[in-house]
């Protein structure tokens, strides 16, 4: 009999080390989860962070080039599309070389009713009789990939040229630092363009714009802390 109760605390006592080794590896685990969690949250406030505040410094650098169509049919479409190709052929001849969005946007300024013209021009020539304006506007735009250079959503400087009652889809590029396709087929952008726009941010602040989904792995995983 005794025997057999040394037996059974022997065994009990077996069932108690393995129960307590269960809740200390549930407890690591669970500590574990925690502490993923918290630098998951950490590392995803940082990739946030420095995308907003590129987007700012963007913004203060950069004006954006917009050309909104009278509406989503393909006839509206084809001609936004007339209409931008025109604009971009005037102002290669006529905008003289700017050092800084500051320049641009005052050339901008100065001509919005030679743009309108010219757009008005396309308009009449196509068979058309929309109204047309050109202004520069600052609005909130979501995030937009151009050729290989993405613009994380924010608030931007824009040239709008809006034809109509400018409900369609829009075209839209860069006007300074100039990187609006050279290669409009296979989405080039220009490099000078390009090379202006790094001397104007930090080198993780390029790679990001240049590299989007590859910079926000790379800095969640490897960001300073």
């Amino acid at each position: 009999m005794r025997h057999i109760q040394e037996q059974s605390n022997i065994a009990f006592g077996t069932r108690t080390d393995n129960t307590r080794k269960w809740i200390c590896m549930a407890a690591a685990a669970l500590i574990a989860g925690i502490l993923t969690g918290a630098l998951v949250e950490r590392r995803t406030f940082q990739v946030e962070a420095k995308i907003s505040d590129t987007q700012l410094k963007l913004a203060e650098e950069v004006l954006r080039f917009h050309v909104l169509a009278n509406s989503d049919s393909e006839e509206d479409q084809a001609l936004k599309m007339k209409v931008k190709e025109e604009i971009i052929s005037y102002m290669k001849k006529e905008i003289p070389d700017a050092d800084s969005v500051e320049e641009t946007k005052k050339w901008v300024s100065t001509h919005q009713k030679e743009l309108e013209n010219t757009a008005r021009n396309v308009i009449k020539s196509e068979g058309y009789n929309y109204a047309v304006t050109a202004r520069l506007t600052r609005s909130y735009f979501p995030d937009k990939t151009y050729g290989d250079v993405t613009f994380p959503a924010g608030d931007y400087e824009a040239l709008r040229i809006e034809i109509g009652e400018a409900e369609g889809q829009n075209w839209w590029c860069v006007l300074y630092p100039n990187l609006c396709f050279i290669d409009s087929v296979n989405a080039v952008v220009p490099e000078e363009g390009k090379q202006e726009l790094q001397t104007v941010l930090e080198e993780d602040e390029y790679e990001m714009v240049t590299a989007a989904s590859k910079f926000k792995i790379k800095w969640f995983f490897f960001g300073r802390d």
